[in-house]
């Protein structure tokens, strides 16, 4: 039964979007965007909370939110780690294990309704002014993102440039937000019609359109050493994405991978990461 609702469900929304649309294409891209925004899972489950608990944990309120942190204490620099989409700080484990071996200071937190943190959405705006309160509270020198956690890294400094921030690590994350609604668009089989209010909608909400939002075109990281880390063939997100975003990156290095997929956790690419960190 729930191979078959996960199958149809998507094209049920779809089909309720376009028929909306016909009366009213902002109120058709208005729940749309909430759908988009709205996590199915990323709450911590039960088999997570041992791991999750050996931190030193911490709530920090942020415009009613209330934003689940931990910390492994360490005397080297403060390293951010922020999960990508449906997830939360537990995906972190392997690599906290290689940063507490060198004694890093590690701080990471779960975003908006994901893990221990409230809300019921989350989109790259809203993790990007949560990111803010993190950064204020921890003040961290690196700043290291997965998927969605890796464009909201690039989209945080655009937004809010730090000085004391000096190197950013991305990990299989997304640059267009035009390929990301596209690809919603196909999944849903959605319309014209709701697409281009899902435009308009954005541009009256945050200021951008879907095709003007593109971490290859922001600039606050670009004084920043950058590592870039993408599989060729990941399934979620481009290679070319990656490619998009080192071009226009002096300062970064691009880490291409074969075969590793999506998500990231070997060794060999925590190791790539603790070596850029410790050079």
């Amino acid at each position: 039964m729930r191979k078959i609702l996960n199958r149809y469900l998507p094209i049920y929304f779809g089909a309720y979007f376009n028929l909306l649309s016909h009366f009213s294409r902002r109120k058709a891209a208005e729940k749309a965007f909430t759908l988009f925004c709205s996590p199915r899972k990323g709450r911590v489950s039960e088999g997570q909370q041992d791991f999750l608990q050996e931190a030193k944990s911490k709530v920090i309120t942020d415009k009613g939110l209330e934003l689940q942190t931990y910390q492994w204490k360490g005397t080297k620099e403060t390293v951010l780690l922020m999960h990508g989409w449906e997830s939360n700080t537990y995906r972190w484990r392997n690599l906290i294990s290689f940063l507490k071996e060198q004694d890093y200071n590690i701080v990471a937190f779960d975003a908006p309704a994901h893990g221990y943190s409230t809300g019921k959405i989350l989109n790259v705006v809203l993790y990007t002014e949560s990111t803010q309160a993190i950064v204020n509270e921890y003040g961290p020198t690196y700043i290291i993102g997965h998927s969605v956690g890796g464009m909201n890294a690039l989209y945080h400094q655009e937004k809010y440039p730090n000085e004391t921030i000096e190197k950013i690590v991305t990990i299989g994350a997304p640059s267009d937000l035009e390929d990301v609604m596209l690809h919603y668009q196909r999944l849903l089989r959605f319309n014209d019609k709701v697409l281009d209010g899902l435009d308009k909608y954005l541009q009256e909400k945050y200021g951008f359109g879907i095709c003007e939002f593109s971490t290859s075109e922001f600039k606050g990281h670009l004084s920043k050493k950058g590592l870039i880390i993408h599989d060729e063939k990941d399934p979620v997100a481009p290679f070319i994405a990656a490619e998009k975003v080192h071009a226009k990156w002096e300062n970064s290095e691009l880490y291409a991978t074969q075969g590793l997929g999506h998500s990231m956790h070997q060794d060999k690419v925590n190791l790539k990461i603790m070596d850029f960190l410790n050079s």
